[in-house]
This record gives structure tokens, sequence and C-alpha cells, in this order.
């Protein structure tokens, strides 16, 4: 088992949830009722909405409700690529000798609360990345696994092994919620005609 600290930088949680990048699917539709097929296993639409709701939930008691629901427009779209993130990361992991036990994750969420000021202030730093109370430790695993493979086989190499095991999971999206680019690692919506220039280029993002 690869050792590795246990204390978890709420930073560095942040960053791979904002900075991670996204992924484009080719290839047919997802079969009805999903918003995502990622090893032939669905991300049902209802799967995807639970897990917004209880982000709007908690975001609704909190300080900050107004300004947190007002930013939260992508927030469905944003969810389902950590979900697919997730489990390309973790399918990463396995596929290359990384495992984060449950007592790793306990011991990084404890030093992260240290770090962020209590238990509570973490909720809160995780709520405003749209990461509801009980998926936190899903999310504090995740960054636990990135980091070890980073670790083990380099920033270079682990990026190649990111897109390598996305191509292999054979990733489709629902076209509502964008396209899965497995270089990049992340869902990009596609623009309409009527955002594109007068010469019919595409803007520049």
């Amino acid at each position: 088992m690869i050792r590795r600290r246990t204390a978890l930088s709420v930073s560095a949680a942040s960053a791979l949830l904002l900075a991670a990048p996204l992924l484009t699917a080719c290839g047919e539709a997802p079969r009805a009722g999903a918003a995502a097929v990622v090893d032939g296993d669905r991300i049902t639409v209802s799967q995807l909405q639970a897990q917004v709701k209880d982000v709007r939930d908690a975001q609704r008691g909190s300080a900050k409700a107004d300004q947190l629901l007002a930013a939260g427009g992508r927030l469905s779209q944003d969810t389902l690529i950590r979900m697919i993130q997730f489990r390309v990361i973790e399918r990463a992991g396995q596929d290359n000798g990384v495992t984060v036990t449950r007592r790793e994750v306990q011991r990084a969420r404890a030093a992260a609360e240290r770090q962020a000021g209590g238990g509570a202030a973490l909720r809160a730093l995780y709520l405003e990345q749209g990461i509801a109370p009980d998926t936190i430790d899903e999310a504090v695993r995740m960054d636990l696994t990135r980091s070890a493979l980073l670790r083990k086989l380099g920033t270079a190499k682990v990026n190649t092994v990111f897109a390598g095991t996305s191509k292999a999971l054979h990733i489709d999206v629902n076209p509502r919620y964008g396209k899965w680019d497995d270089d990049q690692g992340t869902a990009v919506i596609a623009k309409e005609a009527w955002l594109r220039t007068s010469g019919g280029a595409p803007e520049q993002a």
C-alpha cells in the first residue's frame, strides 16, 4: 500500500473540483433516462437530480443562501462532471495500485476541518463548490486518490493515465449536459448557431 499524507488541503480539494478538466464523448447518444453512461453503467437523470437537490437544500440553509443559489446556474452540469470524474479517478487508482482506506479519509477530513476552523466551516467551503455535506467523504477520497497517483506517476504521466482511463470507460454524456473530452476532462456545452460570429466561425472561448 502506498504511504501518503493524510492532511487534506482545503484549497487542494477545491482545486480538484474547480480546475479538474472536463471530458467529450463521441459515439451514440446515452440510453433513455441517462445523464451519462460510464463503462456501460448509467448515471441516471434521477440520480443526478437527487445530488443536485441535496446541494440546493443545503445551500438554502446556508448563511450565504442567496449568493450560493444565484451562482448555481451550472450546478447540474458541474455535478455530473464531478460524478464522472470521480469514476475516472477511482478506476485509475485501481489500475495503478492506489487505494485509500476509510481511516485515511477520516484522518484527512479531520485535518481539513482543523485547517478550515471546524466541521461547519469545512462544510461551508465544500458547499461553495457545489458539494453537499453527505458527499464530502467521497470528495476527500477522490482527492487523496488523485494526489497519490500524482506522487506515484508524476504530473505528465498521470494526465496520460487519466485520459487513457477515460477513453477505456467509453464515457457518453447526454447532449443536454455537453460533450465529454477524454484528453481535457470536462463536459462542454456546444455553441448554438446564434452564438457564432457573423463569419460563421465559432467564437473563441
